[in-house]
């Protein structure tokens, strides 16, 4: 039986049991942990090896200041807390990962 109104069916919208639901928080740290990957501080998901691309780094966290900058107002407490500690810790990660590898 329908939802109504637009409402997807909940068996027909349902997400893999695998995957956690998506939300903003899931999606920042998604690429907070793209970044740290980047930094050398995660493991490649294919091969296993931990690299530092730094380039890929800085540019995975430019992504997320631009994304507290378009949202700015528009997020729930909890969220600006989340993505501001976030940015924090992987700027102060890549500059430690960039004072070694210099």
């Amino acid at each position: 039986m329908s939802q109504g109104h637009g409402e997807p069916d909940s068996s027909s919208a349902s997400q893999p049991d695998d995957l956690p639901a998506m939300d903003f928080t899931t999606f920042v740290l998604s690429l907070s942990h793209s970044a740290l990957l980047h930094l050398g501080d995660a493991p490649h998901p294919t091969d296993g090896k931990s690299e530092v691309d730094l380039p890929m780094a800085r540019q995975t966290i430019d992504l997320l200041a631009l994304i507290q900058e378009k949202t700015h107002g528009n997020l729930t407490g909890a969220e600006e807390q989340m993505l501001t500690q976030a940015l924090y810790d992987l700027r102060l990660r890549f500059v430690e990962v960039s004072q070694k590898h210099t």
